[in-house]
């Protein structure tokens, strides 16, 4: 087994898994990122954004070879 991080995956895979990773916490928190983004004035896709790829990092990647 090789174990990998975010960082040592190949462009596209990244940004595939960031997609996934998008819908994770949209499902798991979209109502209150968006209550927070209006409350506070911010972009909800910068902000859903900012939290998908701190979700990346809490994933961990096992490739079978």
């Amino acid at each position: 087994m090789i174990y990998l991080n975010y960082n040592n995956l190949d462009a596209e895979t990244q940004e595939r898994l960031l997609q996934n990773s998008k819908c994770d916490v949209e499902q798991q928190s979209g109502d209150d990122l968006k209550a927070y983004a209006i409350e506070n004035h911010l972009d909800y896709d910068t902000l859903l954004n900012e939290e998908a790829i701190r979700n990346l990092y809490n994933y961990i990647f096992v490739f079978n070879i």
